[in-house]
């Protein structure tokens, strides 16, 4: 019995488990301790810090939206057709109509893209009034000179009212927030105009609502009376079947209250703004139980613990560890694509030493594969070289044959021997050299060649221009790099081309230490649905690219390296460019320096 407790404490499982063993054991008993330590009242002060937050959040949106209200009010009052529909006489029937069209347009265009604001009117002491539009009557049982809105505001006061029924318009009585201003008409009248805002109640709640205080909590407004903005339950209150501590609230300068039966908490800020106080109510034994179940804090702890029980794991593993590191290190030089090294296997008897076994076995076998599969591609590569070379399209030939009969038959002699010439180039070029390298002038006229016979076969649909430096014509390239991007541009661009010419232009550039060779077209052009797909060998619709194009760009990549290969630009309706990029050798850059 003892001879196997002591073989399990030899392997790396059982001494990482003794370790943990010794990081639980400290993390939970601190915990323990920290969690005890921690009283009511500290959870409390950071409980309404982040209420006071929140509460401060929602007084600066309600106060940017009474302050951009405030600012629409501005913008009303500022509006010529307002004045003049109020300064213009009863008897001036036809232009009092005009400015009243304008006033009308204005509320209009207000109520529909505000849907907070429910009533939008001015009030004349004349009896002059326009509210919404010309088929809104008064009230004729509202004393509008009473309301208290309207006084205050004849007084000179910027009116934020608390909410209210309001009653002006006849049969309608929504509960509002009113806003109310004096009109300036000027010197030149002794009447004297008011504008009012009535701003749906809904606003008010629906900013107070998003503010979340636990399971129970929530926010009340008050005026500078002590007069009820918001409640949640307001009609409760008013009704006295909820309890609220309004006076209390009301007349403290504190920004932290409880209630009188100490159940709930009040945290108060007050807006400089609108005069309002905004309070948030939460609930003493919700807050208790919701910070013992707040996991952030926890989690906070957990880090703390864990990070000093993982630095004494480290003081006291680090022998036990070392295998480890030596086999990390080893796995990197793996990543690098070093396989010529084994691990000297330690003689300790645990999972390590196992594991290193696996490791060296599986290194070799990694190292057996990459070579076995280099050769594989090295294969494939050429494989596809030699099936690209082959393949030449039979509609192709058939059709150039085609072509050369017709030819003889209508007795044009020159053009037989030039199409008959170009193709027996090109057969000469294809079947002939089974070089995967050629020069890149012989690439140019192999595909010179392919453009000579589809000119003649499309006579005038087709043009193209050949403009290679001759300064990198001695450039080794694989073969059939170039043809194939012709063929494809002729095909899936000039071939759908409904209207003038086909051009093909083969240019050369050069960037920096690359070379840069274009194959431009003026077909139909691709989408860039189209371009995001170019190199998706299932694409098979013919307004994409076909295999030769994939079969350059990875031919291109194998034997250059994933820096070079195929590009694409191109717009439906002017063309497509295909640009090859290939590396330049270092006499090749200080030719082309010297010229």
């Amino acid at each position: 019995m003892a001879k196997e407790k002591y073989s399990y404490l030899r392997t790396l499982q059982g001494k990482l488990n003794m370790c943990f063993l010794l990081i639980v054991a400290i993390a939970v008993v601190s915990f323990m301790m920290i969690f005890i330590v921690r009283s009511k009242s500290e959870l409390q002060t950071a409980s309404m810090e982040y209420t006071g937050q929140l509460l401060q959040m929602v007084n600066e949106n309600i106060d940017s939206y009474i302050v951009n209200m405030e600012n629409i009010a501005e913008i009303v009052m500022d509006n010529t057709d307002v004045k003049y529909f109020l300064l213009t006489k009863e008897s001036e029937e036809g232009l009092k109509n005009v400015f009243g069209l304008g006033v009308q347009e204005q509320f209009k265009t207000l109520k529909e893209t505000r849907n907070d604001i429910y009533n939008i009117g001015i009030l004349c002491d004349n009896g002059t009034y326009m509210i919404n539009d010309k088929d809104t009557i008064i009230n004729p049982y509202a004393d509008v000179k009473s309301l208290d809105w309207y006084k205050r505001a004849l007084e000179g006061e910027e009116v934020i009212t608390s909410s209210h029924v309001q009653n002006i318009v006849k049969d309608e009585y929504p509960w509002v927030v009113t806003l109310s201003q004096e009109i300036d008409l000027g010197e030149s009248t002794t009447n004297r105009a008011v504008l009012f805002i009535d701003l749906n109640y809904s606003t008010i709640n629906s900013l107070c609502e998003k503010m979340s205080l636990g399971e129970s909590g929530y926010v009340f407004i008050l005026d500078e009376e002590g007069t009820l903005v918001y409640h949640p339950r307001q009609q409760l209150v008013y009704s006295g079947f909820w309890e609220e501590n309004l006076e209390l609230v009301s007349e403290t300068e504190e920004s932290i209250l409880y209630s009188q039966d100490e159940e709930r908490i009040y945290s108060i800020v007050r807006s400089e703004v609108t005069g309002w106080t905004i309070v948030g109510v939460t609930y003493v034994d919700e807050l208790l139980e919701g910070m013992n179940r707040d996991r952030i804090t926890y989690y906070v702890m957990a880090i703390i613990l864990i990070g000093i029980a993982m630095t004494l794991a480290v003081a006291i593993s680090g022998m036990i560890t070392q295998p480890i590191h030596d086999l990390r290190n080893s796995m990197r030089q793996v990543e690098k694509g070093d396989f010529e090294f084994e691990l000297v296997e330690p003689n300790t008897g645990d999972e390590i030493s196992g594991l290193i076994r696996s490791f060296n076995i599986m290194v070799r076998k990694i190292h057996q594969l990459i070579e076995k599969n280099n050769q594989e591609q090295e294969e494939k590569r050429k494989s596809e070289l030699n099936a690209l070379q082959a393949q030449i399209n039979p509609h192709f030939l058939y059709n150039t044959l085609d072509s050369i009969i017709w030819m003889a038959e209508d007795g044009n002699t020159r053009d037989v021997v030039l199409m008959t010439s170009a193709l027996a180039k090109l057969f000469r070029k294809s079947i002939s050299n089974r070089n995967e390298m050629i020069m890149l002038s012989e690439e140019i006229d192999y595909t010179r060649s392919y453009l000579t016979i589809q000119k003649m076969r499309y006579k005038d649909k087709l043009e193209y221009e050949i403009d290679v430096d001759p300064m990198v014509s001695h450039i080794e390239v694989i073969k059939l790099i170039v043809q194939p991007l012709v063929e494809n541009a002729i095909y899936h661009g000039i071939k759908y081309k409904e209207d003038g010419k086909g051009t093909i232009r083969v240019e050369s550039a050069y960037a920096g230490d690359k070379l840069e060779i274009k194959v431009i077209d003026n077909g139909i052009g691709m989408t860039k649905e189209a371009l995001e797909h170019i190199f998706d060998e299932r694409v098979t619709d013919r307004h994409k690219n076909g295999v030769g194009v994939l079969n350059v760009h990875r031919r291109i990549q194998l034997h250059y390296g994933m820096a070079y290969g195929l590009s694409f630009e191109s717009e439906v309706g002017v063309g497509t460019t295909v640009t090859i990029t290939l590396p330049l050798e270092r006499e090749d850059i200080e030719g082309r320096t010297m010229l």
